[in-house]
């Protein structure tokens, strides 16, 4: 049987993996932060040591995008030293590595869905730091693939539907930013993703390399937000506005990619994964997540 290590196991994705992974009656060692420190080369060597792995998935990282702004340090160290210092780990043992990387390693210029082998330029230090992890990882190891998602949301961890769904219990207006695009993408896609990735490396018929995995279909935040809200008033009867606004109306201390739209046909041709339409996962999330209050009836 796999057996697959998985880094970041108490994540929103890490979580969502290690769940899928269980109903697929899959071999799965998971460690959590608590339980290993990924920067740490005596305690990854161990850790591999101990499962024996046939393929690792590092969904593990640093991804407050603002707070990165001022702990440089802190994100440099889980974001661009500890990918590097786990692929090196993984080649010393022949382990084909998965590691999860972002569409802010782009600045969000282009006009449409960014490819593979666009040019990276990232805004910002979180985008940075993300972008020299994966250029750590493709110097440490040949057999890894590195996958760029976006706007990942999910029933576990702190993520932007979550929030919406927060606010719209609280306020009648949501102001939200509806000059940034991108491809929402649901924690049990990019799940199905990793570990399609992982078993293929397992079975020594991946092709290595660089792939974006993202939901199927792109919007806005407002977009997004809008749709959140929408399903959720299924189960609350709670509609809020939800007002489109610009990014300089929202000024947050990292900037963000205007466009990050990411082409996911290079990975579904290659590993047979393609995420379902985003504004279906939405639905589902928010049922899942509102399962217990009780349904509004109609008047």
């Amino acid at each position: 049987m796999t057996r697959i290590l998985l880094f970041g196991a108490g994540g929103q994705l890490g979580r969502e993996v290690t769940a899928l992974a269980a109903e697929r009656g899959l071999d799965t060692v998971g460690l959590g932060h608590d339980a290993l420190d990924i920067a740490d080369p005596v305690a990854v060597a161990r850790a591999i040591e101990a499962a024996r792995p046939d393929a690792l998935i590092n969904a593990a990282a640093y991804t407050a995008v603002d707070k990165a702004e001022t702990e440089q340090k802190m994100a440099a160290r889980i974001n661009a030293f500890a990918p590097g210092l786990i692929a090196e780990r993984c080649a010393r043992y022949r382990t084909p590595l998965i590691h999860v990387s972002t569409d802010y390693v782009f600045d969000g210029t282009k006009a449409g869905a960014y490819v593979e082998a666009d040019p990276i330029a990232p805004l910002g230090v979180y985008g940075r730091t993300k972008a020299a992890g994966e250029a750590a990882v493709r110097a440490a190891s040949e057999r890894h693939v590195i996958v760029r998602t976006s706007w990942v949301y999910g029933a576990h961890g702190n993520n932007f539907l979550k929030t919406m769904l927060r606010l719209a219990a609280e306020r009648d207006l949501l102001k939200v930013v509806s000059d940034q695009r991108g491809c929402p993408t649901a924690t049990r896609d990019l799940a199905e993703a990793v570990l399609a990735a992982a078993q293929a490396a397992a079975r020594g018929d991946a092709r290595w390399g660089t792939y974006h995995f993202a939901g199927t279909g792109a919007t806005t935040w407002h977009g997004f937000a809008s749709a959140i809200v929408a399903a959720a008033a299924v189960h609350t009867g709670k509609t809020p506005e939800v007002a489109p606004i610009t990014t300089a109306e929202y000024p947050t201390p990292a900037q963000r990619p205007k466009n990050s739209e990411l082409a996911s046909d290079l990975f579904e041709r290659t590993f047979g994964v393609r995420a379902a339409p985003w504004e279906q996962r939405v639905g589902e999330v928010v049922d899942a997540l509102l399962a217990h209050q009780a349904p509004v009836e109609a008047t």
